[in-house]
This record gives structure tokens, sequence and C-alpha cells, in this order.
């Protein structure tokens, strides 16, 4: 699959995503994720990408890739739930286009 054809994959769950908000949670999950808020959507991502760790290092490939979805959907939620549109990241990733990840990393402020 393209890159291009990847990225409208998010793009059109993004949509998805947005049209679930306010929707009733007891008859959709992505409702009833905004329902309960930030913590709640953060923690779902948290435990979404230590699911994918452990399929990785089970070194189970199909597993990798449902749990890599599961990641994926469940950051989309989160960047919804913060107002981030999928553009933004997209914007993001291509100005470190071309650019060293370790440089990439020596520019950002050090963290606290």
């Amino acid at each position: 699959m393209a890159d291009s054809e990847t990225a409208h994959i998010l793009d059109r769950l993004s949509a998805v995503i947005e049209s679930r908000r306010g929707d009733d949670p007891d008859s959709s999950y992505t409702a009833r994720l905004f329902a309960k808020g930030p913590k709640k959507i953060a923690q779902k991502v948290g435990e979404e990408a230590v699911e994918t760790i452990i399929a990785r290092l089970a070194e189970d490939k199909a597993a990798l890739a449902a749990e890599s979805a599961d990641l994926l959907y469940h950051l989309l939620v989160l960047w919804a739930e913060a107002g981030l549109a999928p553009d933004e990241v997209w914007v993001a990733l291509e100005a470190r286009t071309g650019t060293s990840g370790i440089e990439e990393k020596r520019s950002r402020p050090e963290s606290k």
C-alpha cells in the first residue's frame, strides 16, 4: 500500500472518530471514550502501546499488526479529544523529513 493510501486510511478513521463525538456512549465505543475524558483516553493509549510492545517481543507479526492498529486508533481518539487534527501531526512529521533523528532530538528543549 502506498504511503498516501495509508495517510488516507488514518484521515478517514479520524473523520469517523470525530463523527462519534457526542454519540450515545452505550452504542459507540468511541463516544464512550470521549465521555470518559482525556485521562481515560490517555490511559488506553498507554495500554495499547504496552500491548504493541508485548506483541513485538513475542515475535507475533499478526498480533503486532492488530495491536498497532489498536494503538493508532486510540492515538487518533486522543488527538481528537485534544483538538489536534491529523494534518497538524503530518506537518510536524514533514518538517522533520531530511533531518537526522539525533539532530532533531538535540534541537528540542531539555525536559525537566
